[in-house]
């Protein structure tokens, strides 16, 4: 068995058994991101599981330098579900909430070598939706977390996708600039607007690796 091939299988491994290991072997540490991407397709094969959506991260250099990429990073998302949403803490791997837009194409976007532009992206969005991502990473977070490629290969930490109501006449507003927050127990915890942290909901998907209908999470 390759080092890819049994990286693939225990990412696999842990998807299913919803939990989480401490580091990783050296060996199974993927050399580079793209050798991840492949692996990351490879946990795809083994899981088996449809792909609901696909997760986009770090479209700015603060937030590429946080996550220890030079450039922005994607994943498959395997759960995808309409508010209300109840989920159980300890079935989730190290979760964190991120709050966000998601958009839900209305016709495919097919890889190509010519980045797609804001206005043709625009064009094949069929609705955009608040809501969250309850992110995962199969990699405790300890002294042995294990390089960036690894979390490629783990679909970026791709959880779960929760989205809201479709927003009314979204492509008229100033969706960039709308402050979103984050409450947890009645209490603030975040706030911030979409401008700060992507420039528009759209832009992510001009280089998305998206091929289906399901939702982008931006």
């Amino acid at each position: 068995m390759t080092a890819q091939r049994e990286l693939a299988r225990l990412l696999a491994s842990l998807r299913r058994e919803l939990r989480s290991q401490s580091g990783l072997a050296p060996h199974l540490v993927p050399p580079d991101k793209a050798t991840a991407y492949r692996i990351a397709g490879m946990v795809a094969e083994e899981l088996g599981w449809p792909v609901l959506g696909w997760k986009i991260a770090a479209m700015k250099e603060e937030m590429q330098q946080a996550l220890r990429t030079d450039s922005p990073i994607y994943g498959r998302v395997y759960f995808a579900t309409e508010t209300p949403h109840t989920a159980v803490h300890a079935t989730l791997a190290s979760p964190i909430p991120e709050v966000e837009y998601q958009a839900r194409l209305g016709r495919d976007l097919p890889p190509r070598e010519k980045p797609y532009t804001v206005d043709e992206v625009t064009d094949a969005v069929a609705s955009l939706h608040p809501g969250l991502e309850l992110a995962e990473c199969r990699f405790l977070h300890d002294n042995s977390f294990p390089p960036l490629p690894a979390i490629l290969a783990d679909g970026a930490g791709s959880g779960t996708i929760v989205y809201g109501p479709a927003i009314d006449d979204w492509r008229n507003r100033d969706i960039a600039g709308q402050e979103a927050t984050l409450s947890s127990d009645g209490r603030p915890r975040r706030k911030g607007t979409a401008a700060a942290a992507l420039d528009h909901p759209m832009v992510p998907l001009t280089g998305s690796p998206t091929n289906c209908r399901a939702p982008a999470s931006a």
